[in-house]
């Protein structure tokens, strides 16, 4: 374990040092920010309905198509270990370079949480020889959807995962359920 400068400590009663611009500093920075690592966005009845039905959408017509037709076990492995375990390893050494927070909700942002699980998805369509990856993308993002629907978080549903296993809340925009959590936040308020 690593050992934390003194600015960058709470005192025994919670307080935060006026000085520095460690964990403190950020929390002090990101005290009203509900999307940071502090406290999580829980979406609203809508979200989460919306996440779970998706979630179980995606990974029953997995098991409705593979019991149909043949299991394959690579699709299986890869969707519920392997691409969990590649976001798990890149959202790990991503904090360890840049520790402080990130909510990234730049258009770029939002069309590439899009393009990659459909590049992905459609391997069936233009990679045949790698069409597990097809399947194991609908289990990876219907697994992490269910997941952030029992957890009732609003963020990120490809850092599910992660950021319940690395104990944060960091943001990747999701172009299909980002402007349902804000609509419907919209019409709670009014």
């Amino acid at each position: 374990m690593y050992q934390v400068a003194r600015e960058d400590r709470e005192d025994n009663h919670g307080h935060c040092p006026s000085v520095g611009y460690g964990r403190c500093a950020q929390r002090r920075e990101h005290a009203g920010d509900t999307q940071g690592t502090g406290r999580r966005r829980s979406p609203g009845l809508i979200g989460t309905a919306a996440r779970l039905l998706l979630g179980l959408d995606l990974v029953g017509s997995v098991v409705h198509g593979q019991l149909a037709t043949h299991l394959v076990p690579g699709t299986w492995a890869l969707g519920l270990i392997g691409f969990p375990v590649l976001a798990l390893a890149w959202h790990w050494t991503r904090i360890r370079r840049h520790p402080a927070p990130f909510h990234e909700t730049s258009p770029m942002s939002f069309l590439l949480s899009v393009a990659v699980p459909l590049a992905l998805y459609l391997t069936w369509w233009y990679a045949p020889a790698v069409s597990v990856t097809s399947d194991a993308t609908l289990l990876f993002v219907g697994g992490s959807l269910v997941l952030a629907a029992l957890r009732a978080d609003a963020g990120c549903e490809l850092l599910a995962l992660s950021n319940w296993q690395l104990r944060r809340n960091d943001q990747l925009a999701c172009a299909v359920l980002t402007p349902l959590d804000v609509l419907e936040q919209r019409f709670m308020r009014h």
